[in-house]
């Protein structure tokens, strides 16, 4: 029986062993970019000196982690953040869902690859180069909105740089304009692999087209909804640097309204080049974020065991 079973291993093994092979890259990579790099976890409770190395530097116990909440611009900073990116999730998982529904009512192959790619192709521009789209509208001086719309109408042109009303709106509108093509590809998929026969049912019972989004999409790509939406919430306490850094262009006068806290931490960084705060502060928010994904998937599973992640 031992040898019957050395052999159905050794059988197994040669199988799998292309597979294996496959696999190997990827996880080498998952090691080295995700995993190994988590040594310098130690740097967040140090005081870094290069001379000394790492590890050889003097232990600075929690000190490091004093900057983010004994400034007087935590609160500022933490409100931002969350509210930026509470505003994200709603809004870009409603229009995302209604993009993909609409979307996959377009009949002709050509005109629906067309739109798609339309969609997605701001996903693959750089905020830095969003970021001059975003200044040809706004610019004070030569700005499309400035020449082109208010001096016609007879108003004033704005300072957008130097109005900070404004930029909660704008930068609602750039994130969506961007991140939008992610998400409706992501519900796009997940509409399009639903059995038609459910469809065909619906219609031959003289259900609307209101009423199949309704009682037939939207509940078959519930699943994914919640995936998606876990997934963001355990990064809700961290912001797009391109879309708070690059697109108000680190503006002073709208710190109020644009600075989160990478960009609080960055700023500190580059002014004070202390790498122990810095790291102190993405080791928080990867806490947070864990325990909100923790707790968001507690709470589904109290409610809808069925789709909760784990």
């Amino acid at each position: 029986m031992e040898i019957t079973g050395a052999r159905k291993k050794a059988v197994k093994w040669k199988r799998f062993m292309p597979f294996y092979i496959m696999a190997l890259p990827g996880v080498v990579y998952l090691f080295c970019n995700n995993y190994l790099p988590m040594a310098g976890i130690v740097i967040a409770f140090k005081h870094l000196d290069f001379r000394k190395g790492i590890f050889g530097s003097e232990w600075a116990g929690l000190d490091n982690f004093k900057f983010l909440f004994a400034s007087k611009n935590a609160f500022e900073i933490t409100r931002n953040t969350l509210l930026y990116n509470g505003l994200f999730l709603v809004l870009g998982t409603v229009l995302a869902i209604t993009l993909a529904v609409l979307m996959n009512e377009v009949q002709g192959k050509a005109a629906s690859r067309l739109y798609q790619c339309l969609i997605l192709l701001p996903f693959l521009i750089s905020w830095v180069i969003a970021s001059y789209l975003v200044n040809a509208f706004i610019a004070a001086d030569t700005g499309l909105i400035n020449n082109g719309i208010l001096k016609p109408l007879g108003q004033k042109p704005v300072s957008w740089y130097n109005s900070k009303q404004y930029w909660p709106a704008i930068l609602t509108i750039c994130n969506t304009w961007k991140s939008i093509g992610y998400g409706m590809i992501i519900y796009l998929s997940s509409i399009i692999s639903i059995s038609q026969d459910y469809y065909e049912a619906a219609i031959i019972d003289g259900a609307s087209k209101f009423k199949q989004i309704r009682l037939i999409t939207l509940p078959l790509i519930k699943p994914t909804v919640i995936t998606m939406t876990i997934l963001t919430v355990g990064r809700i306490f961290y912001s797009d640097f391109g879309l708070f850094y690059q697109v108000p262009k680190n503006s002073g006068t709208l710190y109020s309204v644009t600075r989160t806290i990478d960009v609080y931490v960055y700023n500190a960084l580059m002014n004070n080049s202390d790498y122990g705060m810095s790291s102190a502060a993405s080791i928080y928010q990867s806490l947070v974020g864990f325990v909100l994904i923790i707790s968001t998937n507690a709470l589904l599973r109290k409610l809808s065991k069925d789709n909760a992640l784990f």
